[in-house]
């Protein structure tokens, strides 16, 4: 028995001896690698678990958000500030893109109004035929007391300025700002009349007085002209009755009749007087 077991042992020491070191000392690498990367896996999982906490992560997102972000106060501020930047630009740009179309087309509207006036005053006063003579209002070229000084003599309305020693009729004429491409706006003064077209306040019917009937080929006195035929033509009397030729005529009841009766003749149509009879 005590052979045996010795044998027994020489071979486990035999077997210990013949194992191959390569092999032993492999296993020992593997040993010592394997506890290496544990001691970095360990080291890296507990660097990633210590920056990774919720309350880290927080203070970070917190302070880059602030870093990026702007306070309301200053965003309010920004945002009123370029709202007031733009409407600076577009009341800029609005006022310089108006005025310098306006102001001309206004400037040439005067210029052309001026002219023509003061073409047709030189005209009037070169004929001398004491048909019509033009005063200014206030001194205004824009708005004239023209006097009516003739009509057909074989008239009744002759008769009726004769027999009440009326010299002339005396017309109010205004000019509006794009004379002479629409008509001026003309009424009777006095005396106070029945009839010819006249209606109250002292308006005027006659066609070529509105926007419809008017040329701009027509002169103040060519007007003059036709009123006369029509006044003739339409009757026209010298009122003599008590209350009513005493009652002047006004210049609101003239426009506000001369509206109507544009918009009533607009929609049935112009049948008395014609154009050509004024």
């Amino acid at each position: 028995m005590a052979t045996l077991l010795r044998k027994i042992g020489l071979i486990r020491l035999h077997d210990r001896d013949t194992e191959d070191p390569k092999h032993h000392q492999g296993s020992l690498k593997g040993t010592k690698g394997n506890q290496k990367n544990n001691t970095k896996h360990c080291n890296t999982s507990n660097e990633t678990n210590i920056l990774s906490t919720p309350e880290i992560k927080a203070k970070k997102f917190d302070h880059s958000v602030k870093d990026k972000t702007p306070s309301k106060d200053k965003q309010g501020k920004d945002t009123k500030e370029k709202q007031q930047e733009k409407q600076q630009q577009q009341q800029q740009s609005s006022k310089s893109s108006s005025i310098p179309q306006l102001a001309p087309q206004r400037q040439h509207c005067t210029q052309v109004r001026t002219r023509r006036l003061m073409k047709e005053l030189q005209e009037i006063r070169r004929l001398g035929d004491n048909f019509i003579t033009v005063e200014l209002m206030d001194d205004n070229l824009f708005e004239w007391n023209v006097k009516l000084h003739q009509v057909d003599k074989d008239s009744a309305l002759w008769q009726d300025m004769k027999e009440t020693n009326t010299e002339y009729i005396l017309l109010n004429v205004t000019f509006p700002d794009n004379f002479p491409f629409s008509p001026p706006f003309m009424r009777v003064l006095t005396p106070r009349l029945e009839n010819g077209y006249v209606l109250d306040g002292g308006a005027i019917c006659m066609e070529l007085l509105t926007p419809r009937g008017w040329s701009s080929a027509y002169t103040v006195e060519a007007v003059m002209r036709q009123f006369a035929a029509s006044l003739v033509k339409g009757q026209g009397r010298i009122c003599r009755k008590a209350g009513k030729s005493k009652k002047a005529f006004s210049r609101k009841e003239a426009e506000a009749t001369f509206k109507s009766l544009v918009k009533t003749h607009e929609k049935y149509g112009w049948v008395s007087p014609p154009v050509s009879d004024g």
